[in-house]
C-alpha cells in the first residue's frame, strides 16, 4: 500500500504524538529476493521536485520499508514490517522509549533487535500503556525493554576479511620507520572493523532495524555498528591499498543490493535512514576497484544499476536556478518527510519545541537533509537562516551545494567513461552531454571568479553564501573543472581566507557554533578534498601546499594516535590536535574513513613524510622557503 500523510499535528516532548498510520510498505512487485537479486526497474514513487523552492506544508512521514526474502511476499510478513515500522520509525513506543531518555544515545534503542515478533511487541506494549494511562514510567519501560529487546550489536558478528595479508606493498614506499609500523597497524584495524551480518536477519528481517547485507563489510566504528555510504568510499581507498579488492567488492555488491532493493542507497544500512541517502559516491567507489582489478564483467553486469542510482537523485533531488534569461539545472539535498529522526528523536523533539507547532514538520525535514549531506549538522545549512548559529535555522534544502554538484559531475563523467570502455556509445554521449551541462551550471551559479572558488548558492536569497567550508574546493578533487588556472586561484583563496595558517589540518568552518561540522573540528574526507584538489596544479608552489597540508594532517592523526592508541572519527585543530567534539554524541573511535584518508596519504607521499617535521605555517614566505627546500633536496 502506498504512504499516507500523519496528522500535521505534534505533540511537545511531554506528550505522546497523535496516532498514525503505519509506515509505508511496497507491494509484491517491488518486493525483491536479497538471496538471489536480479536487475529490476525501481517504481520510484516520490515526486520530481523540479524547481521547488520549498518543502510541502505537511511532509509525510516516515516511510520505514522492509523488503522480503522471498519472491513470493507472505502477508504475514507484509504485516510483520507494519508493525515493526511502529517500532523502529514511528508511534507510541518509539516516542516515550526516547523521551525517557532510557540511555545516552538514542541510537541505542533503535538498534536493539527484538526478542519476539513485533505484533506481540506491540500489543504487550498497548496494554501496558493502558495499565498507566499512556505514560508508562520510566522504571515499567526499563523492564519491558529488558524482556522484549535485545543489547545492540547482537545481529552481527566480527569477521576478518578472508584477503588480508600481513604486509600490503605500500608500506615499503613510507621512507619514516615510525610512519611506516603506524601504517602498519592502521591495516590491522579492518580486523577489526569487519563485520557480517548473523544468519536470524535474514530468516526473520522483522525483529531487525538492521538491513540485511549478504557480504560482509567494514564499518566505521564506535557507535556505528552498521556501514554508511558515503563513509565507505575512503574506507574502500584504504581496503585496495591493503590489497583486499575481494572485501571492497562484496561492499560494492551490497550498495548494489541496496539500489535494486530500494531505488537509492540509503544513509546506512538501518531501516531507519531509509527515507535519505547520502553524498553519491557509488560510481566513484567502482571506478576505483575497476581501476584496481581490471574487473570489467563485474562493471559490466552492474552498469544499469549505476545509472539507477544517478536517476535517484536527477528525479528527487533536481533544482531550477534561473539567473537572468537563464535557467540552470542543478542538485540539492532534499528530504521531504516529517517527524524526528529515530536515532536523534529526543533531541529533535526538543529543538522542535522551541518552534511553532506549524513549523516542526518542517524543521525535521531540514534535519534529515542536513543528515543526507553527510554534514549534520554545520553553520553550512544556518547561512542567512534567523539565527545563524542555531540549529533551529537549518534551511539545507534551500541551498546548492558545491560538493554534491561536483560528486555528480565526476559521476556522470565516470558513467560516460564506462559507458564508452563497455561499446555503448550512445551511453556515453548521453552522460558526457550531461556533464557539460553540469559544469557550465556550476560556473555560471556556483563559481566565484574574484574569490577564485565556488560557493554554496542560496536559493531563497538568490545569492552564493561567500563562508569557507573546504566543500568549496570539491570540484577540484572531482576533476568538474575546464581551465588548469583555477586549482591556483583556489590557493589564493586559501591564503586570503587565512585557512593555510592552521597547523592541525584544514578547519571544517571558520564558525564555532558547538555543531561537529564546524570549528574547530577537521575531518579526514574535507582534508582529502583540499589536498587531492590542490594536488592537481601543475605548479610546483600549488603542489607543495598539498604536501605540506598531508604532513600537518598525518602528524595529528600520528601524534594522537601515540598518546591513545585510537584512530577518531574527527579532530579538534584549535589547540595541538585533540580527538574532535561537538554534535550529538560523543567522539567516536575506530575510525573507516579517517584511516583509508591517512593510508592514501601515507601512500602519496610516503617518501616524504615525517613523524618529527616541525609543524608547517604555510603563509607566503614560508611557502617559498618550502618549496626552495624541497626542490633542492630532490
Amino acid at each position: 500500500m502506498g504512504s499516507r500523510p500523519l496528522s500535521t499535528r505534534r505533540a511537545s516532548s511531554g506528550t505522546s504524538p497523535t496516532p498514525g498510520p503505519p509506515c509505508r510498505t511496497w507491494p509484491s512487485e517491488v518486493w525483491p529476493s536479497l538471496r538471489h537479486p536480479g536487475p529490476r526497474k525501481w517504481r520510484s514513487g516520490s515526486r520530481r521536485i523540479g524547481s521547488a523552492l520549498t518543502l510541502t506544508s505537511t511532509p509525510t512521514r516516515q516511510p520505514c520499508t522492509r523488503s522480503t526474502t522471498s519472491a513470493v511476499v507472505d502477508s504475514r510478513v507484509v504485516e510483520g514490517s507494519t508493525k515493526f515500522s511502529q517500532i523502529y520509525c514511528h508511534g507510541d513506543l518509539l516516542h516515550q522509549v526516547q523521551m525517557a531518555r532510557l540511555f545516552k544515545d538514542d541510537k541505542h534503542f533503535v538498534d536493539m533487535p527484538l526478542a519476539a515478533a513485533p505484533d506481540q511487541v506491540l500489543q504487550r506494549f498497548q496494554e501496558l500503556a493502558v495499565t498507566h494511562n499512556h505514560s508508562v514510567p520510566r522504571p515499567q519501560l526499563q523492564a519491558f525493554l529488558q524482556e522484549h529487546f535485545q543489547a545492540p550489536g547482537q545481529e552481527l558478528q566480527p569477521w576478518t576479511p578472508e584477503d588480508w595479508k600481513d604486509s600490503p606493498r605500500f608500506l615499503q614506499k613510507i621512507s619514516d620507520p615510525r610512519l611506516r609500523a603506524w601504517a602498519g597497524q592502521l591495516h590491522q584495524l579492518w580486523k577489526k572493523l569487519g563485520k557480517k551480518v548473523k544468519p536470524e536477519v535474514l530468516h526473520r528481517p522483522e525483529r531487525f532495524s538492521l538491513i540485511y547485507s549478504r557480504h560482509p563489510f567494514v564499518v566505521p566504528g564506535g557507535r556505528f555498528l552498521e556501514f554508511y555510504y558515503w563513509d565507505s568510499y575512503w574506507v574502500m581507498e584504504g581496503l585496495l591499498l591493503s590489497e583486499m579488492p575481494a572485501t571492497v567488492r562484496g561492499m560494492l555488491q551490497n550498495f548494489l543490493d541496496l539500489v535494486q532493493t530500494y531505488g537509492h542507497i540509503p544513509n546506512g544500512a538501518r531501516v531507519y535512514y531509509l527515507q535519505r541517502s547520502q553524498p553519491p559516491l557509488l560510481a566513484l567507489m567502482m571506478d576505483r576497484y575497476v581501476t584496481h582489478t581490471d574487473d570489467i564483467a563485474f562493471l559490466r553486469d552492474n552498469i544499469g544499476t549505476l545509472a539507477l542510482e544517478l536517476d535517484f537523485w536527477t528525479q528527487n533531488r533536481t533544482i531550477s536556478v534561473s539567473l537572468g534569461t537563464k535557467s540552470y539545472v542543478l542538485n540539492r539535498y532534499y528530504v521531504p518527510y516529517g517527524g524526528p529522526r529515530p536515532e536523534s528523536y529526543s533531541k529533535d523533539a526538543e529543538l522542535a519545541d522551541t518552534l511553532p507547532e506549524g513549523s516542526r514538520e518542517a524543521l525535521w525535514a531540514e534535519l534529515k537533509a542536513g543528515a543526507e549531506s553527510g554534514w549534520d549538522f554545520s553553520s553550512r545549512w544556518f547561512v542567512g537562516g534567523r539565527d545563524p548559529s542555531s540549529l533551529s535555522s537549518i534551511r539545507t534544502s534551500k541551498f546548492v551545494p558545491v560538493d554534491l554538484n561536483a560528486f555528480l559531475c565526476q559521476a556522470e563523467g565516470l558513467m560516460a567513461k564506462f559507458y564508452a570502455s563497455l561499446g555503448n556509445d550512445s551511453q556515453a554521449e548521453k552522460y558526457r552531454n550531461l556533464r557539460e551541462q553540469r559544469l557550465a551550471a556550476m560556473k555560471a551559479v556556483l563559481w566565484d571568479e574574484e574569490k577564485g572558488a565556488w560557493f554554496d548558492y542560496d536559493l531563497e536569497h538568490g545569492k552564493k553564501t561567500q563562508e569557507f567550508y573546504p566543500s568549496n574546493l570539491a570540484p577540484l578533487w572531482a576533476d568538474c573543472f575546464s581551465d588548469p588556472g583555477v586549482v591556483d586561484k583556489a590557493l589564493k583563496y586559501l591564503e586570503d581566507s587565512k585557512i593555510l595558517t592552521y597547523q592541525y589540518g584544514v578547519p571544517t568552518s571558520l564558525h564555532k557554533t558547538g555543531q561537529q561540522w564546524d570549528f574547530p573540528n577537521a575531518w579526514a574526507p574535507l582534508q582529502d578534498l583540499a589536498i587531492r584538489g590542490l594536488a592537481k596544479s601543475p605548479s610546483p608552489r600549488t603542489q607543495e601546499v598539498a604536501f605540506r597540508l598531508a604532513q600537518n594532517w598525518i602528524r595529528t592523526n600520528f601524534d594522537v594516535y601515540s598518546h591513545t592508541s585510537a584512530m577518531y572519527e574527527k579532530y579538534d585543530i584549535s589547540s595541538g590536535g585533540q580527538p574532535g567534539g561537538g554534535g550529538e554524541y560523543e567522539v567516536q573511535e575506530g575510525f573507516g574513513w579517517t584511516n583509508g584518508v591517512a593510508l592514501m596519504l601515507l601512500d602519496r607521499y610516503g617518501d616524504r613524510l615525517s613523524s618529527g617535521t616541525p609543524r608547517a605555517f604555510l603563509d607566503p614566505p614560508c611557502l617559498a622557503a618550502a618549496l626552495l627546500l624541497s626542490l633542492l633536496l630532490q
